[in-house]
């Protein structure tokens, strides 16, 4: 049973707020692995490799989609049956090499450190798969860092669809009145619209347009930007919007 100073303390927790991001081209630079993986998952139809510059155009639907993604480009459209083995190696190889080349981003690591002390709650909502999402995380020593960590088959529904974001951010423990979403491409800041959740772009991802076109409330354009201050002032500004 809690106790009435426990219950205050979760009360106070999920009001301070919720941060969320994004994984691949948000938290982590990870493109080297996924090229290499999709590389390696492609050669078996006799394709030739994708490179860096195709990859904005290939990922935020997860591996499935971009399996489909890059053989289209490659002028072989494949059917759904032959997806399922092709999408198992993928992940064998992207599992059995990680975490390869991938790094946080510079800047994310105190960003996070930041916002953990003030009493932030962190999570991510990716349209990876969740194992490999979470198989990731745990390789590079972050997952201390969040309190839900959910991918494209988490729920029935994932990114722009509002319920993956709600849905993290119940099992996060946050308030969606109290969240916001950081996040790369149109996937990111179309969760964040249909959620009613203030957006906080980031430009060195794999998003195919300027995520800037993409209208989010702000862009910033390195970690060090990730203040506690910025982070207040999108969830007041959300919260006044409300009361209008």
């Amino acid at each position: 049973m809690t106790t009435a100073r426990e219950n205050a303390g979760q009360a106070l927790l999920k009001n301070k707020g919720l941060v969320v991001f994004d994984l691949d081209g948000t938290l982590l630079d990870t493109h080297v692995d996924l090229v290499e993986s999709l590389n390696y998952t492609i050669a078996a139809l006799d394709l030739e490799p994708v490179t860096y510059d195709d990859l904005t155009h290939l990922v935020g639907q997860g591996a499935r989609v971009m399996i489909e993604r890059a053989c289209k480009l490659q002028g072989k459209p494949i059917s759904q049956e032959e997806l399922p083995a092709l999408v198992e190696r993928f992940v064998v190889h992207y599992s059995a090499n990680m975490p390869g080349h991938t790094e946080p981003y510079p800047g994310l690591v105190a960003a996070m450190d930041r916002l953990k002390a003030s009493g932030y709650r962190l999570a991510v909502c990716t349209n990876k798969l969740e194992g490999l999402a979470t198989g990731l995380i745990e390789k590079l020593g972050l997952t201390h860092y969040f309190d839900a960590i959910t991918g494209g088959d988490t729920f029935e529904h994932r990114k722009p669809d509002a319920r993956h974001l709600t849905g993290t951010i119940e099992r996060a423990g946050g308030n969606v009145s109290r969240t916001v979403m950081v996040g790369d491409s149109i996937n990111d800041i179309a969760v964040a619209k249909n959620a009613e959740v203030p957006s906080i772009a980031v430009p060195f991802g794999y998003s195919d347009v300027p995520v800037s076109s993409l209208d989010p409330d702000v862009l910033i354009t390195h970690y060090d930007e990730l203040t506690v201050e910025l982070v207040e002032s999108l969830l007041k500004g959300s919260a006044a919007k409300v009361a209008v």
